[in-house]
């Protein structure tokens, strides 16, 4: 309520300064300007004024300008007499004028943002559905194999193998990492928008931090990741949780469109106080006109392959952005698409943390 009214009262003095001002210069040179001309000045100014404030300033602007136009402009000046008929009628138009414009532009901009609020909705509506639609996918999936191999072992846990079993229970593990990563994002997504999570900065390997996630790669899915490390790189005084989530998001992002036998490429390095992540593909890569939506929340390229929820890359932008640093994406003229990373961070050497 307070922060409406510092605006409401903001929007008073701004318009009434700028009644004011142009008042001021049109009375420096009302010896070459017609006082008919300046109510033409002063009925534009009232109106741009409309098409930016609230009703309430509006109409302090149009009566000031009519106040002023009369006392300064109309002769006599300096008095609120009117000396004819005719200026009289004028500036009584003037005055209807003024404030009709005020009431109706303000009526336009009321309709207008009624109808950007109703397109606004409909676009969530939108949005929720296909994040619904692609989650029932997502979630029911895994859950399903997870249940179907379940009873399949128990039913016939006498009949399978050993190999077998660890085929099945093997299912399960790959099953049940990508319902959990399904929920962390949703959990994370939503933690992001209501402003709960902190970055907790602690030293972090990011080299070995890489390698682990590079570890929890799904190994079927017929795709090489190379990992470049900087043999000089320092520890990095970075949130370790959020920076495991965007690597983990990057790269399942990378498995997830690009074709089989693909290779992704991981680099690291230390420049100007920042810790630089690099990951690119030999994949197709983005379309250009994409690019700029591809970190917004539940956005998904058209006609992309069945699964997924369209939150990887938004997490990916939240998490960086939490530890005030910044995510960009490319296309490489050779093909495939590169993701950098800069968080900006404390950092130190192995032996210094061990002297401390």
């Amino acid at each position: 309520m307070q922060i409406l009214q510092k605006k409401l009262i903001l929007q008073f003095v701004i318009s009434t300064f700028i009644v004011l001002s142009v008042s001021a210069l049109s009375f420096i040179v009302k010896d070459e300007l017609n006082y008919r001309i300046v109510a033409l000045i002063l009925l534009l100014t009232v109106s741009v004024i409309a098409m930016l404030y609230d009703i309430f300033p509006v109409l302090l602007s149009a009566v000031l300008s009519a106040f002023i136009w009369n006392y300064c402009f109309i002769p006599p000046i300096f008095t609120l007499d009117i000396s004819n008929a005719e200026d009289l009628l004028m500036f009584l138009s003037y005055f209807f004028v003024a404030l009709l414009n005020a009431v109706l532009t303000y009526k336009i901009r009321q309709t207008e943002k009624k109808l950007r609020d109703k397109e606004e909705k409909e676009k969530t509506i939108t949005l929720y559905n296909t994040l619904l639609n692609s989650l029932s996918h997502e979630l029911r999936t895994p859950i399903a194999t997870i249940l179907g191999t379940i009873d399949t072992l128990k039913e016939n846990n006498e009949k399978i193998d050993k190999e077998q079993q660890l085929d099945l229970l093997n299912d399960i593990d790959i099953a049940s990492i990508r319902l959990n990563r399904q929920v962390e994002n949703i959990l994370n997504m939503s933690r992001l928008e209501n402003g709960i999570l902190k970055a907790k900065l602690d030293w972090c390997d990011i080299e070995e931090l890489i390698r682990d996630i590079i570890r929890k790669a799904d190994p079927s899915s017929h795709r090489k990741i190379y990992f470049e490390p900087d043999l000089g790189l320092p520890l990095f005084k970075i949130d370790i949780g959020f920076t495991e989530q965007i690597m983990l998001n990057l790269v399942h992002n990378a498995i997830f469109y690009t074709p089989e036998n693909s290779v992704i490429k991981i680099k690291t390095s230390h420049v100007l106080g920042n810790c630089f992540i690099t990951m690119s593909d030999n994949g197709k890569g983005f379309p250009e006109n994409e690019i700029p939506h591809v970190f917004d929340k539940f956005y998904r390229l058209p006609n992309s392959k069945t699964g997924g929820s369209g939150l990887g890359l938004s997490i990916v932008k939240g998490f960086t952005e939490a530890q005030y640093g910044t995510v960009t994406l490319k296309n490489i003229i050779t093909g495939g698409a590169e993701f950098t990373i800069i968080i900006p961070a404390e950092t130190t050497y192995v032996n210094n943390l061990k002297n401390e």
